[in-house]
């Protein structure tokens, strides 16, 4: 890199994150004037190792900050490169509060970073979004020599250590490189400790970050030293990273060293002799090995017991923000003592070693713990756990859903209820208790559960509409909690409503599953609910085929009221097979965004896949298939189907196999279980998204689909129902 003007040896040195030891523990900044408005509240504070260092970032997307690797390296002196995946040293951002002795803006935790290798620049993911802050955007081009970019960082002034305000200044470009450029304080303002990181701005958005510096008249340097030359690291130059990054969604990173990570529940497993005990097999990314959770291990609560079925379900959460992805799994036929049945649910945490090797896990089983847990009663058949969901809301507060079926309420039996767990406490909800509806019996409200950072989905398929035994239906509530301290009602929804075509028929199940996700990046939803036993009369108008199953699409705007999207099933245009008695089409669903950092999402971001376990593949019965759907588009536009022998799911079709009974989605592929066969003990599929996206234009884009199977790559043998649950 070429130099400019008196450097002396600061240059050489990054400007790593200042130590807050000395005169105050409060964050630093630009040698210029405090900023007097909140034009540049996109500037971020970070606080990394509690204290021991300090940087600046730029708030860039919603979740998602751009800021220096070296402020996050053990020896920037020696090298910026670090790991990518969760920080070393827990770090919070202060985001919004240009005077840090106010309470405006926002606090959240990095929980993921996602370092360059050719420069000194990290992009930080954020524990939730942050709203009400405008964004620089991201330049792309250059700036040129001469021209005047502004600076705004947390780093010492000239006479303050560590300063409680945001400071600003101008500086003048000397020269740009590759990957940088050379910039001095225009008024003679420097760039100091704590400012690495720090936005450097134009109109036309981010140019860079602030790298090193020689830190002339900075506080503390040495009062011979008075260039305000300075580096920027370039972001401009690499804006379409940039922003394919941002819009990424994230995935399972147990042990936090940036590869994806893979869960599978086999309830049915033998541990120490206890048929039926069940195990989770945690598959580690970047072959890092596997391991097998049960309640055999000091780690996890509980003992192995015959017909627990530890690993029924299966949910994932940063729960406490560390970075590390946590692990949700239940065991919802957990004997109570005496009580059979009543269920249990534990929180696993990840950690550097992986799952259940650092913080000690959380157990959520009733008549223990705290809030309405503790106070609740054991019932033989309650299967609290039977459904999970999990995530962090838009508020940056942690949750867990957990689904209960079997629970009576009052003298109604397995009426259902669900128990909501936020921050450090949790809540039941039944109805009658928080949801729209009175208990009936056989209801078995909480069978299914889903959630995003905005609302939550319970699934009511035992639902009686009027004389319509088990027609089903769903309700929907937000994250914020109304006087009651429960999550405020936002819909209860069943097919008899005038917004949903059809009607309620007995038998349908609506709800028997759920999905959500978020649409962009405000409040807004779309919600996807199965309807597996649904008859569907066929285009010739005469003969209706009972549970051929449908699944139901419905836009929930954060804003205004809902409305139905779409109705799918396979007698429509451009949909793949056709109906047949006991497809049983939605009798599981699962949503994505794969890119939920786009305000606008494309067809192919939001994507539906449904399970249709009871499909035949020509005169094999119960094979079973996987559907693909874009959420935004007519069922038929963007639709792929997925069963044994076709897009490069490996063997041909098994009778009575019922692929797609379970099925999850990543960022990176569609999770098929296979607990049925045809491999001894269980299988799960991986199949690339290309292999379901890419069919219009380039069939050769097919991946390899990746198999998952006990006696293999390093998974234990003696599987015996591996692919129940996986995430």
């Amino acid at each position: 890199m070429t130099t400019h003007g008196k450097r002396g040896t600061a240059l050489a040195v990054l400007l790593a994150a200042a130590a807050l030891g000395a005169p105050a523990p409060s964050a630093q900044a630009v040698t210029g004037p405090a900023e007097s408005g909140t034009g540049h509240a996109f500037t971020a504070r970070l606080d990394i190792g509690a204290g021991s260092k300090a940087c600046s970032a730029t708030l860039i997307a919603p979740q998602w900050l751009a800021t220096a690797a070296s402020c996050f390296a053990d020896d920037p002196a020696a090298s910026v490169r670090i790991p990518a995946g969760a920080p070393r040293l827990r770090t919070t951002a202060t985001i919004g509060r240009t005077d840090l002795t106010t309470t405006a803006g926002v606090v959240r935790d990095v929980v993921q970073l996602v370092p360059r290798d050719d420069r000194d620049l990290v992009l930080a993911r954020l524990s939730a979004p942050v709203t009400g802050i405008g964004l620089p955007g991201i330049a792309t081009g250059a700036p040129a020599k001469d021209a005047a970019v502004s600076v705004t960082g947390y780093g010492r002034t000239k006479d303050e250590w560590a300063p409680l305000k945001l400071h600003g200044e101008t500086f003048q470009v000397d020269q740009v490189d590759a990957t940088d450029f050379a910039v001095h304080g225009a008024t003679g303002a420097a760039v100091c400790a704590g400012d690495s990181g720090a936005p450097v701005f134009t109109s036309a958005g981010l140019l860079g970050i602030a790298s090193r510096s020689d830190q002339g008249g900075c506080f503390g340097t040495d009062a011979a030293q008075t260039s305000t030359h300075a580096v920027v690291t370039r972001t401009d130059d690499i804006a379409g990273w940039v922003r394919s990054t941002v819009e990424s969604a994230p995935f399972a990173d147990f042990n936090g060293d940036g590869a994806e990570d893979t869960a599978v529940g086999d309830p049915k497993a033998t541990v120490g002799g206890d048929a039926e005990a069940g195990a989770v097999h945690v598959v580690y990314g970047g072959g890092k090995g596997t391991a097998q959770l049960d309640q055999s291990l000091d780690s996890v609560p509980g003992d192995a017991e015959a017909g627990d079925r530890f690993g029924f379900a299966l949910a994932t959460v940063d729960y406490n923000k560390d970075g590390y992805t946590d692990l949700v799994v239940s065991s919802p036929y957990e004997d109570a003592g005496s009580v059979a049945d009543v269920g249990m649910v534990s929180v696993l945490y990840g950690s550097p070693a992986g799952l259940g090797k650092g913080r000690g896990a959380d157990n959520y089983a009733q008549g223990e713990g705290n809030g309405s847990l503790k106070e609740a009663g054991k019932e033989k058949g309650d299967t609290l756990g039977y459904s999970l969901a999990a995530g962090i809301t838009r508020d940056n507060e942690p949750y867990v859903v957990i689904g209960d079926p079997g629970e009576d309420v009052g003298s109604v039996a397995d009426a259902g209820s669900v128990v909501y767990v936020h921050g450090t406490t949790n809540v039941f909800l039944s109805q009658g208790g928080g949801l729209p509806g009175s208990p009936e019996a056989g209801d078995r409200l909480g069978t299914s559960v889903a959630a995003d950072r905005t609302n939550i989905v319970v699934g009511v398929p035992g639902e009686d509409i009027g004389d319509k035994a088990d027609a089903g239906g769903f309700a929907v509530l937000t994250h914020n909690l109304g006087l009651n301290q429960k999550p405020i009602v936002r819909a209860g929804v069943d097919q008899d409503s005038d917004k949903i075509s059809g009607g309620a028929e007995k038998g349908d199940a609506f709800g028997q599953s759920v999905a959500i996700v978020p649409k962009g990046t405000g409040d807004d939803s779309v919600i996807a609910v199965g309807a597996p036993g649904e008859s569907i009369m066929a285009t010739d108008g005469t003969t209706n085929v009972a549970n051929a199953g449908a699944v139901y699409t419905i836009d929930f705007p954060g804003d205004r009221d809902w409305s139905q999207l779409k109705v799918i099933h396979q007698d429509q245009p451009n949909v793949a097979g056709g109906i047949e008695t006991g497809d049983r089409f939605g009798e599981a669903v699962a949503a994505l965004n794969l890119a939920p950092g786009k305000a606008a999402p494309s067809w192919s971001d939001l994507q539906l896949a449904v399970g249709v376990p009871g499909e035949s593949q020509g005169t094999t019965a119960g094979a079973g298939s996987v559907q693909t759907f874009s959420l935004l588009t007519a069922p038929g536009d963007h639709n792929d189907v997925l069963y044994a022998g076709w897009n490069k799911v490996p063997g041909t079709p098994g009778a009575n196999q019922h692929m797609g009974q379970v099925i999850a989605l990543s960022p990176t592929h569609l999770d098929i279980g296979m607990p049925n066969g045809p491999h001894s003990g269980g299988a799960v599929y991986q199949v690339p998204w290309s292999n379901v996206t890419s069919y219009t234009t380039n069939a050769d884009a097919d991946g390899t689909v990746t198999v998952l199977r006990p006696g293999t790559g390093g998974i234990p043998s003696g599987g015996k129902a591996f692919g129940s649950a996986v995430r």
